[in-house]
């Protein structure tokens, strides 16, 4: 009987553990649940932010090229105004916004009308910097499915009213990768959006926003 309980008492354990890392996923879809929208029904915004994810050879993925091909769809329906694009610049040989910014203008959005952000290191820090140093209150988020929820989770603690448009991709390993990698992410999310660290770098309030909405386009 001593080695039933025993069994009892780690399985009801592990079940616990369980219920407990699922809870940040749960939370994140539940502050999402009413905020997903396709392209086709996305809400008119005067900002899309668009997250980086990857570059090849200096170009972006496959899937960072989905996610900026939806953000040209609605600065064209013209849903949204202005583009900001944001992702990482750590290094001197590897920058995701000017390269997103470059795919963009090349798919029909004028340059003054995208905006990069170079210290978008993580979606807490992508949505912090949009609301405090560009001042955007109100967007259109732009990520694959399996990351949209946690980005409007997030950007919705960090004082952005957000909508999320989750681009359609094929199943493949890297989706397959994204979306287990999401189980864990959601832990961070919630500390994240619960003690609001500040970003590995704030800086300086920047007018980048402001100015491309009423810059006049060629």
């Amino acid at each position: 009987m001593h080695g039933v309980r025993a069994r009892r008492r780690a399985v009801q354990a592990v079940m616990a553990g369980c219920t407990l890392a699922l809870l940040p996923s749960a939370w994140t879809h539940a502050a999402a649940a009413d905020r997903l929208r396709t392209t086709a029904d996305a809400p008119s915004a005067d900002v899309a932010v668009v997250f980086g994810a990857g570059l090849w050879n200096g170009r972006p993925t496959p899937y960072l090229a989905r996610r900026l091909d939806a953000a040209a769809e609605l600065y064209r329906a013209g849903k949204v105004k202005v583009v900001l694009v944001t992702g990482d610049n750590s290094r001197v040989e590897y920058d995701e916004p000017d390269a997103m910014r470059a795919y963009l203008t090349g798919h029909g959005v004028p340059g003054e009308r995208i905006v990069g952000d170079y210290a978008g290191f993580d979606t807490w820090d992508s949505c912090v910097r949009a609301k405090e140093v560009f001042g955007v209150e109100r967007a259109v988020l732009i990520s694959q499915g399996f990351h949209i929820r946690r980005a409007v989770a997030l950007c919705q603690a960090a004082g952005v009213e957000s909508y999320g448009v989750g681009v359609p991709d094929e199943h493949d390993s890297t989706w397959y990768y994204g979306g287990s990698r999401e189980v864990f992410a959601a832990g961070k999310a919630a500390l994240d959006a619960a003690l609001k660290p500040d970003p590995r770098f704030l800086g300086p309030k920047e007018p980048g926003v402001s100015r491309a909405l009423v810059a006049p386009t060629h």
